[in-house]
């Protein structure tokens, strides 16, 4: 029985089943009538000719027909090709490999829908790509219901993979040796990210960005993101494992972020986002950051070792405010040599509640409430803070707002466990053993200092 669009979607018989079999590995295509093959439209795989025309008639033909393409293991040599809808796309998983030979994408669509790629391996062979044509090795426009599963993209001189207004799914592939960024996503229409591997790109991990602030609504799971560098250098554009900006309602969750230059996930002017429950390791700066005019953030059961800071909320002077930042570790922190030294745990500035978190070995402040004069309504309760150089600080700067310290369990603070501060300099004697009533806003009470 012919294979239609649906059974290889559900993958009892689809495109997955047949590609990943032994039979898919080293036949010229699966064992069904439906699937075409790109060896019938002339694509010879290792050798040194280009493979672009005869790719690109078998992926019209494909799209054409309504019919899935297989394209046989070995490394075609090609330059850009274009896809149209409805196209399933195909290879041999890790053996068949579309090697870049132009300075443009290696595959690119737009205003297309229902396109499936899986199994193959893009390879960029670090070739300068062309920044008037992308300037990532994929490039999608306006494609509806995209999905890449299970593929390679690899040595991009760019970008890894660039989708604009797309749609779909990004899911169980890897994404490594990339010039640029590994994923940029802007103006989602609705995009999930998930089971992705990530690492050894040069300046960014994966983008979510918007064109203007707004609603993006994308989905960041269960990734693994590793050795991300800055190598286009910058204060914070560069070098994070998970960058947001100006996209709201974006859930980042269960990823697993280690050794980036800067932040495992930075969030800038990106409102109503939820951060939770990464294991973030070896961060070079701040490991979570929301930052600039957002509003609303919601920071959980995150676990952060080694960083510069832990989670910062931060830039009420940019209208950066709302958060909840609850339920996290944050441990083995470190003073910067260059830049900012910090050395906070967790800081907030404006309309936050920091609860139930522990922070352990904060060279500077374990829990900071408020900047200079950028406070206002934050709450610090039942928190667990030790060893760390002050354990909770709060702004008393002319201009702050209130804050609230109450039930936090703090021990082993060699500079005071609850300290007034005037920016990075503690005033008077520690809270935690005196009244709070010489300042008009803070109120402390129900504390334990050991």
């Amino acid at each position: 029985m012919p294979l239609d669009r649906r059974q290889v979607l559900l993958g009892g018989a689809g495109a997955g089943a047949l590609v990943a079999g032994p039979s898919a590995m080293a036949a010229e295509r699966p064992a069904s009538a439906a699937w075409l093959s790109a060896r019938e439209f002339g694509a010879v795989p290792d050798t040194a000719g280009d493979q672009t025309a005869a790719l690109q008639l078998a992926l019209d033909a494909a799209s054409n027909a309504r019919a899935p393409l297989f394209i046989p293991a070995g490394r075609y040599l090609c330059r850009t090709l274009t896809i149209k809808s409805g196209v399933i796309l195909a290879g041999a998983h890790g053996a068949t490999i579309l090697m870049q030979a132009g300075d443009g994408p290696l595959l690119t669509g737009s205003r297309v829908e229902d396109v499936i790629l899986e199994g193959l391996t893009f390879d960029g062979a670090k070739r300068p790509l062309d920044d008037n044509q992308g300037k990532a090795l994929l490039v999608f426009d306006a494609v509806a219901r995209l999905s890449v599963r299970q593929c390679r993209i690899l040595q991009s001189g760019g970008d890894g993979l660039s989708l604009t207004a797309c749609s779909g799914l990004l899911g169980q592939s890897e994404i490594s040796g990339c010039k640029g960024a590994g994923l940029l996503s802007t103006d989602a229409k609705g995009m999930e990210i998930s089971q992705n591997h990530v690492h050894g790109c040069a300046d960014n991990g994966i983008l979510i960005w918007r064109s203007s602030p707004g609603e993006d609504g994308t989905l960041v799971t269960g990734n693994r993101i590793e050795k991300i560098g800055a190598a286009s250098g910058g204060s914070g554009q560069y070098g994070n494992g998970i960058n947001l900006f100006r996209a709201g309602a974006v859930v980042v969750a269960q990823n697993r972020i280690s050794d980036c230059a800067y932040t495992a996930v930075r969030a800038n002017a990106a409102s109503n986002c939820q951060i939770v429950s990464n294991s973030c390791s070896r961060m070079g700066e701040v490991a979570i950051y929301s930052e600039f005019g957002f509003e609303g953030a919601l920071v959980s059961s995150n676990l952060v070792d080694g960083a510069a800071s832990g989670i910062s909320i931060t830039n009420f002077d940019k209208g950066g405010r709302l958060a909840v930042v609850q339920g996290n570790l944050v441990r083995n922190l470190v003073l910067r040599k260059k830049g900012e030294a910090r050395g906070i745990g967790i800081s907030a500035e404006a309309d936050s509640l920091i609860v139930g978190n522990v922070v352990e070995a904060a060279p500077t402040v374990g829990i900071m409430a408020g900047w200079g004069p950028y406070l206002r309504d934050v709450t610090v309760t039942a928190n667990v803070v030790r060893q760390c150089h002050i354990g909770i600080g709060v702004s008393v700067t002319t201009g702050a707002g209130y804050a609230l310290i109450t039930d936090n369990m703090i021990s082993q603070s060699a500079n005071g466990a609850i300290r007034a501060m005037k920016h990075a300099e503690a005033l008077g004697r520690d809270l935690a053993q005196q009244s709070s009533e010489s300042f008009r806003n803070i109120a402390v009470f129900g504390n334990v200092a050991l």
